[in-house]
């Protein structure tokens, strides 16, 4: 016959240990991110943003208007009409884009300098709109990325012009922003409590082993 008694004194010592937190239980065998057991689910795509074609005619004009306002560019201003405008602007908007993920926003922009950005939604504090007399005319809205951290020399580098629905994208981000914030809140909570099951578990189990000892 197995004499279990070892067994049990040496469980009822570690199960001491572990429940007033003098040592902690040994690692779990669930998969974990933390150990590279589990992998971090994938970027998965709610809403790619569109953008207005008078994009194109903005920029040309805008451009017309700092040749006139630098008397400079003025002799500039045919060659400007004439083809490098227009070429000009018409890459500038085909290069646009922006898309929002489950944890992310990312863009793209620019013909000679492109930037192309990925914002954690969690570093986003809001988002805003900016305009000026010429994007009011063409009814397009300048939406402005406003980030924990944020420098003045990135603001040109954090608006986007001409997006279709500006306000409900606007709202969407912010909306998921919001989910993957309390999303989070809730992970954290649920650890906790998993800890203090875990606690209440061994201190039952370690009640059940003292009976059994004493029968």
């Amino acid at each position: 016959m197995v004499d279990y008694a070892p067994l049990h004194r040496a469980a009822l010592v570690n199960l001491d240990k572990w429940v007033s937190g003098e040592s902690r239980p040994p690692p779990s065998c669930h998969p974990s991110l933390v150990c590279g057991t589990a992998m971090e689910s994938k970027s998965i795509l709610i809403q790619k943003a569109e953008f207005n074609p008078k994009i194109k005619t903005y920029i040309l004009l805008l451009g017309s208007i700092f040749l006139i306002a630098t008397i400079v560019g003025i002799p500039l201003l045919f060659i400007w009409l004439m083809g490098l405008g227009q070429y000009i602007s018409k890459n500038y908007y085909n290069n646009l884009s922006c898309q929002l993920s489950n944890s992310s926003l990312e863009f793209k922009k620019g013909i000679l300098f492109k930037v192309e950005k990925t914002i954690p939604l969690e570093n986003i504090q809001d988002l805003t709109f900016n305009e000026n007399p010429l994007s009011k005319y063409f009814g397009l809205n300048i939406l402005k990325i406003e980030t924990a951290g944020q420098s003045n020399s990135d603001g040109s580098d954090m608006k986007l012009i001409g997006i279709i629905n500006s306000k409900e994208f606007k709202q969407r981000v912010l909306s998921q922003r919001e989910l993957l914030q309390s999303g989070k809140q809730v992970n954290s909570t649920s650890s906790d409590s998993d800890r203090n099951q875990i606690i209440n578990i061994l201190t039952e189990i370690k009640e059940i082993l003292v009976g059994i000892k004493n029968k």
